[in-house]
């Protein structure tokens, strides 16, 4: 199976990742990929194209997709778009889960303006880069009337046993991941994982290399750099304290990893968020 996980992690503050589609230029493709958390695509501008088990949905301003939780999928986007992205954690939906924690979505794919939950997204990312007054309130409010929407009007009540096995070997993996994500800043060994959940060390490095297509450290290690380089560009804790605090021996060691995962230094990260605040700063 060649695809790969893609690991996610929620916005500073929130209980959600909310962002612009990195291929909003064109010429972009994604390769077939996997997370456990829903993924919702509302196209603003442009076009672009989705492939679920190789089906393609195609996309246009006004229209919406929902990706399911462990389902595979790709991304083609060959002309400019402006599209934005919502990715809602699993554990949001705890309460409705069906047989081994499997929870179904409409895919989408054929809304308009006047859909609801398009809508509403649109709405949040408005106020979300606004950034007005409250604005933490009333993203959080738009966030939560989409949780009621994706239950209420998109939930898929009849899923399919063949769909249930399909997911269940991704949700084992993902099990895993979310483990390791909640202890990430201890010093995790993949014998120590791998006998929390009942498995040998080297099962479990077989699962990673064959579903993540990394093995166990660098997955350990993405972690711990995506909340590092979050933690670099939100506050204002030295370097030394947020490579520490996000599970790095050193301050050398964390430098050396985000200097060849980025092509730069933190420091020099870090200034250039500082001058473009400042340059946000100084707008009329």
């Amino acid at each position: 199976m060649e695809f790969q996980h893609e690991l996610i992690i929620p916005d500073e503050g929130m209980p959600f990742k909310f962002f612009l589609f990195e291929g909003a230029s064109g010429n972009y493709m994604r390769e077939k990929h996997w997370h456990t958390s829903i993924e919702i695509f509302a196209v603003l501008e442009g076009c672009l194209s989705f492939y679920l088990n190789e089906e393609e949905h195609p996309l246009r301003a006004g229209e919406l997709i929902i990706i399911n939780s462990n389902e595979i999928h790709s991304i083609d986007a060959p002309k400019r778009n402006r599209t934005v992205v919502l990715q809602i954690p699993l554990r949001q939906f705890e309460d409705y889960y069906t047989a081994q924690r499997f929870i179904r979505f409409s895919v989408g794919g054929e809304g308009r303006e006047a859909d609801p939950l398009w809508n509403l997204i649109k709405r949040m990312y408005d106020s979300y880069i606004e950034k007005k007054n409250g604005y933490e309130f009333q993203v959080r409010s738009f966030f939560y009337e989409a949780l009621y929407l994706l239950v209420t009007v998109y939930r898929e009540n009849e899923v399919q046993e063949k769909e249930i096995r399909h997911s269940r070997h991704l949700d084992t993996l993902s099990k895993i991941t979310t483990y390791m994500r909640e202890h990430y800043q201890e010093e995790l060994k993949l014998s120590e994982v791998a006998a929390v959940f009942g498995y040998s060390a080297e099962y479990l490095s077989r699962m990673f290399h064959k579903y993540t297509k990394v093995n166990f450290k660098t997955y350990l290690q993405d972690i711990r750099m995506a909340y590092a380089y979050r933690d670099l560009m939100n506050t204002d804790a030295t370097i030394s304290q947020i490579a520490i605090e996000h599970g790095f021996s050193t301050n050398r060691s964390f430098t050396r990893e985000f200097q060849k995962r980025y092509g730069i230094l933190p420091s020099q990260a870090r200034g250039k968020r500082n001058e473009e605040n400042e340059n946000v700063k100084k707008l009329p």
